[in-house]
């Protein structure tokens, strides 16, 4: 692996075989090159924190959400009843 413009680089056999570790490292770092054949096909760069936008959490609600009546039981409960409706 080496620094191109303070990216890594890696094979697409390096990609495949380690997709989540090679992912998570490019959003850590400046990005990763892709190489086919020693040659750059892809980059994998991470999102600004611009781009991510608001975590759920942070999110305020939509307006008239609040005004939805509440649903009693546990939703998946009417999931699972209606997955049983064949």
């Amino acid at each position: 692996m080496c620094h191109i413009e303070h990216m890594l680089e890696i094979t697409i056999r390096e990609l495949h075989m380690k997709t989540g570790d090679w992912v998570r490292k490019a959003s850590r770092a400046e990005g990763i090159v892709v190489l086919d054949r020693r040659q750059p096909v892809a980059r994998i760069i991470p999102f600004t924190k611009e781009e991510r936008g608001k975590s759920f959490g942070e999110r305020s609600f939509v307006q008239g959400f609040t005004d939805l009546p509440r649903i009693e039981n546990d939703s998946t409960q009417y999931l699972s009843e209606d997955r049983g409706r064949a």
